[in-house]
């Protein structure tokens, strides 16, 4: 069965009367808690959030595994062949003596890359701050699962004998059957089984490669604003041919897609090859964008891309997580972006920016200014950075948009342990969203919910109080500090919460995203749980209005 090659859509050039802050989420299966042998070995990494076991799964020595299996088996089922852009696969091991809970599999692409050991590449891999273990695999994986998944698996509940003698059975194996979400990322892909969970793996088997049916189908479309006028949107998708395509929208109007793309030679590297250069790279395909101009606010529109592709609109909102590196111009020397450096964000999430690498902007959405910055780049007094923020917060009209809020990665405040927060940020930065009555500040990077206080110098300067449904309400009639939130609970795995501060009011460690809709009178929001989809946390920021 073909996916489908056309659908209506349609929705509003503006949002003026709502925003949405819409984080997306992949839950994973890895624990949480680390072993000693990677805490022991990360120095680096303690100013990264999310290291888990899997992620540093291409720094473990790969062991052989001590019994062949003349019986194993790893098969794929799909209801496409090839693949389609969007689906679930079943892939089922059997043929397994001793099931264990630290059986696993890995999702592998391009299917050709090299899984085994690379001990001659050790150097290579310095920069992942990781000296300890050679690398275990050439390719990283895409995903990657336990076996045990399958309630079944363990318990041997599906059994097959392998070998009869007359009619007794002498041989058993057993089998597990786990799925995967698939979409379709071009190269080819293939399932590979593990033993020895991600301490101490060691390859089993390996499916047959399996193709995508249209590895050039134009994919992924989002759309962002691209200035306050409400006229105009960008649309950005990815596709795998760098062939011109169209945009159609409105009554009939046709544009051209621009295209770029990024390769190897654009990541930043140093005297040693950087990960985004060597065994993290993936081909990007080919991103086009095209402007949807004349556009009337609060008008609905339908649109489609491609040739025959039809997109929802939303508002989608990228930060530089993936920006620095050694030698880049980051405020940080780490090597958390991998060697990135941001190019391949700043290509697929394109933002209404001055010039290229100074991904500082503002944008008014109906009653909210929005003034978002890079934490990444240099934010101290007197920087060019510093500078745009002042100006910028000092020009907005309070009487025309009356709500101001402020953005970056790294948070000020956190009630995560390690090295989250920067107080020379804090202090440089903090001031001037007081001395311009900030009503709220959002941060991610801690991938958590928490809200704050109306604080200053990590002290609550106010208190919200409850309004008649119970909701915590912050008068900003007689503003005294922003209230802040993290809301970086989209990451690659959460993180838990330690001590918390006094001006802490609320955490939550679970998958989720923040909504809000804003009038001229008041900014209310309201944490979703993305698993339950229910309401979690609401609170409502006011100018004296109950």
């Amino acid at each position: 069965m073909k996916p489908s090659t056309s659908s209506s859509s349609s929705s509003s050039s503006s949002v003026l009367n709502s925003f949405l802050v819409l984080l997306a989420f992949i839950p994973f299966s890895s624990s949480y808690l680390l072993p000693p042998s990677i805490i022991g070995s990360t120095v680096e990494h303690q100013n990264h959030t999310a290291i888990s076991s899997f992620r540093v799964v291409n720094r473990r020595n790969l062991i052989q595994c001590p019994d062949p299996n003349p019986f194993l088996q790893i098969n794929v089922s799909s209801k496409n062949s090839p693949l389609s852009d969007d689906e679930y696969v079943n892939v089922t091991v059997s043929g397994v003596f001793h099931p264990s809970d630290g059986d696993w599999v890995a999702m592998i692409s391009p299917s050709d890359s090299n899984v085994k050991s690379c001990p001659l590449n050790k150097i290579k891999y310095v920069q992942t701050g990781d000296t300890s273990k050679l690398p275990l695999l050439c390719h990283y994986p895409v995903k990657a699962q336990y076996v045990s998944n399958d309630p079944n698996y363990l318990k041997c509940n599906k059994q097959e004998c392998k070998k009869y003698n007359n009619t007794v059975c002498e041989v058993a194996t057993c089998s597990g059957t786990i799925s995967f979400h698939v979409i379709n990322i071009r190269t080819d892909i293939e399932f590979v089984f593990f033993a020895g969970g991600f301490e101490t793996p060691c390859i089993l088997t390996r499916s047959a490669p399996m193709k995508f049916s249209n590895p050039n189908q134009p994919l992924h479309g989002h759309v962002s604003s691209t200035d306050s006028t409400a006229t105009s949107m960008r649309l950005t998708w990815v596709s795998g041919s760098k062939e011109p395509q169209e945009v159609q929208y409105g009554d009939g109007k046709t544009l051209t897609s621009t295209i770029t793309t990024f390769s190897q030679d654009d990541m930043c590297t140093s005297v040693l090859p950087s990960p985004a250069k060597d065994f993290g790279w993936h081909d990007p395909g080919f991103i086009h964008s095209a402007v949807m101009t004349g556009l009337r606010p609060s008008t609905a529109y339908s649109y489609r891309y491609g040739s025959i592709r039809i997109v929802f609109i939303g508002i989608n909102h990228c930060t530089n997580v993936f920006r620095d590196y050694i030698n880049s111009g980051s405020v940080y020397i780490t090597p958390d972006s991998g060697g990135e450096c941001g190019v391949a964000y700043e290509t697929y999430f394109p933002m209404p920016t001055s010039a290229k690498d100074k991904p500082w902007y503002s944008i008014e959405q109906g009653p909210v200014h929005f003034t978002v910055i890079s934490t990444e780049h240099d934010w101290t007094e007197n920087s060019e950075q510093y500078k745009w923020m002042d100006e910028d917060m000092s020009s907005v009209d309070r009487s025309k948009t009356p709500w101001l809020i402020f953005a970056g990665h790294r948070p000020m405040y956190s009630s995560t342990d390690g090295f989250s927060t920067d107080d020379k940020f804090t202090k440089a930065v903090e001031p001037l969203l007081v001395q311009y009555k900030v009503d709220m500040v959002l941060f991610g990077h801690v991938h958590n919910y928490e809200r704050t206080c109306s604080v200053y110098e990590s002290n609550c300067l106010a208190i919200p109080s409850k309004d008649r449904n119970g909701i915590d309400t912050y008068d900003h009639s007689n503003f005294s500090a922003p209230m802040q939130a993290v809301i970086g609970m989209a990451g690659f795995s959460l993180d838990n919460f330690s001590q918390p501060g006094s001006w802490s009011l609320e955490r939550i460690s679970e998958f989720g995203y923040l909504r809000g809709r804003a009038t001229m009178e008041d900014i209310n929001l309201e944490f979703v749980n993305s698993n339950t989809r229910q309401v979690q946390d609401s609170f409502r920021i006011t100018k004296g209005q109950k």
